[in-house]
Order: structure tokens, then sequence, then C-alpha cells
């Protein structure tokens, strides 16, 4: 499930269940192996010694513990995954588990929920963090948090979390707390019935109305980057104009964007391609500006009938310091969104 400014897609690739204590159990096992160095691996780096001893992890991980003082020779700790071995010497390793092995574990995370029942759980997340753990991001995540608050969440699916925002894109996102409540707002996803409304700041002067309608799909080039292409999944944003303000000699349009798909990186790139990069979103373009460390993207409103009760449902998320100190200096007037029907 790839990370976005609101992917909903959830055939990206398939639900998993986690089980929390199993998991702590096998995360926080170490394992000692101790073995005398043969004939034929005299003379031979450590590291590679390493792999056949403890071919299930990888030769990273393993220089990893080495560096990190988990193997000694004869006693005396290793200080180079490079060291030529002799034979007859006795190596022992301490096998830490992979900083992956350890992801799926709750940590007492400052979330900021905003509604919370036995079956849904709606919170506004800051800037910078991960919803998701993933390669360079094992821990600190929404999904740790989440472990934490609800310890029940081990037993779902993705600890119930059924979209997902950009580490760096702020804002409301909905979990499932139920078996049920998971499997109600998947359904809602695919059927286009969860309506999300984000808020931009985008380079140029954007007209007071724009549809953007241009399929998107993984770039061909850079593998980390979405675009615009013919053989792309269908993608629609609707863009309504907030105002405008000035940076220097450029100007910059305060955007109000209502999704029809929930692609990857989808507001984005759509703004990217129609000449509008947002602001210090350096991947599609737009260079930094305004105090803005991070894009200026964030989910501002979720609107869905509740997935067990049917109760309409709308939530509302002012914006982070960081986009409200840009608000300011654009001079652009007090942030409002506008009621919108779908």
């Amino acid at each position: 499930m790839p990370s976005d400014d609101g992917d909903w897609d959830m055939d990206a690739d398939t639900a998993s269940s986690v089980d929390g204590a199993d998991a702590g159990d096998v995360a926080d096992a170490v394992e000692v192996r101790e073995s005398l160095v043969t004939a034929e691996w005299h003379a031979q780096r450590l590291d590679r010694w390493m792999v056949q001893l403890a071919p299930e992890f990888s030769r990273n991980h393993l220089q990893g513990l080495i560096e990190r003082g988990c193997v000694s020779i004869n006693g005396v700790p290793a200080n180079s995954a490079s060291k030529k071995l002799l034979a007859g010497q006795s190596v022992r390793v301490e096998l830490q588990p992979t900083e992956e092995s350890r992801a799926f574990r709750a940590e007492p995370l400052p979330l900021n929920i905003v509604y919370e029942d036995a079956h849904l759980l709606v919170l506004n997340k800051v800037a910078g963090m991960v919803v998701h753990p993933a390669s360079g991001n094992w821990s600190g995540t929404v999904m740790n948090g989440l472990l934490a608050h609800h310890p029940a969440a081990a037993t779902l699916p993705r600890a119930g979390i059924v979209h997902r925002l950009d580490k760096d894109t702020s804002g409301l996102m909905m979990v499932g707390k139920s078996s049920e409540a998971v499997t109600a707002l998947t359904r809602m996803i695919a059927a286009r019935e969860v309506h999300r409304e984000y808020v931009a700041l985008a380079y140029g002067r954007v007209p007071e109305q724009m549809v953007i309608d241009a399929p998107l799909r993984r770039d061909l080039i850079s593998r980390i980057k979405m675009a615009v292409l013919a053989t792309g999944k269908p993608s629609r944003t609707d863009v309504y104009l907030l105002g405008v303000g000035e940076v220097g000699v450029r100007s910059v349009s305060a955007v109000h964007c209502v999704l029809h798909s929930g692609r990857t990186h989808q507001i984005r790139v759509h703004l990217a391609y129609k000449g509008h990069p947002l602001v210090s979103d350096a991947l599609y373009g737009g260079v930094p500006a305004l105090g803005l460390t991070r894009q200026a993207l964030h989910a501002t409103r979720l609107s869905f009938a509740h997935p067990v009760t049917g109760l309409a449902l709308q939530f509302d998320a002012s914006l982070p310091q960081d986009l409200a100190s840009a608000w300011a200096l654009l001079g652009l007037p007090e942030f409002q969104l506008p009621p919108v029907s779908f």
C-alpha cells in the first residue's frame, strides 16, 4: 500500500494481520552463535564468514552487528567487517533482530485523535510522521502508536489502517477499530463513498475552478515518482482557488482540492502536471519557500457514513502551524473551507 496524499488503492497489495504479542516476542529474541573458523575460511573476510554462519540475515545487517560490537573473535570485539580470519579462531555472534522484525510493536506516541468510538478512529496526522513501517522508518509510525493506543489493533489487517498519507502531508485519516469497520471502510473507499478534501499552496495563478482528469501510474524512469501517463489509472482532482499571494516575483495560489480518486501523490502530480507544483515539493519541482520544509499539502476534511451505524460524519482540521504561518506571509484572508456538495 504505497503512501500518497490520499492513497486509497487497496489493490496495491494485500492486507496482512499483525499479531502484536507474538511479533514482539520474536523481535526481542537474541540468539548467540559461536563457531570455530575452519581451514577453508582462513584469511577470508569476517562478514563473508558470518553470512554462512547466519544465512537468514542480510550481509548489511550482519555488518551492522559488527559495528555495534555484537561480534567477538577469541573474546575480543571485532572492529571491522573486512577483518581477515585465522583458522582455529573462535567467533561469537549475538544475532540481534533486524529493524524490520521490530517494526510491528506498540510504541506510546502522541496521536492527535479527533474522534473515536468502538469501531472507528479519526486522527489528525502531523507532517513528518510515517503512517506504516517501511524501509528507513521501522519505528515511530502511526501504526506503532495505534498498537499502543488500541492493543486489539494487533488482530486487524495493518492495525486497522485503511488508507495513508505521505510522511510530509498533514491532516485527517481514519482507522477501523473492528473487523466489521475495516471491511466496511475498505468497501466504501473502493466505491468512492468516502470524500476527501485538501488545501494546498501551489506556484502560479491557478484558475478559479479547474478539473484535472489525467491518468496516473508509476514514473517509467524514477520509481519514487508518479506521472501522468495514458497507461495509468483514471484519476480526477477538482481544484478551487481560495486566494493568491506573492513570494518575491512569483505568485502562489491557495487551493482547495477535492479527490474523486485516490492515487499515490495524486494532488501533487496533477497540479505539477498543470504547471503548478506545490510549494516546497522538491520531488515534483516545487522549490522551498515561506519557511516550509515539506510539501504544502494538508488533508483538511473527511466526509463519510459511519461504517457500522451509517450516521453521516464530517471532520474538519484547521491548518497546522507551518501552513498557517505561510498563509499569513502570503497575506491571504482567514482560512475557511467552503462547503462542497458531492
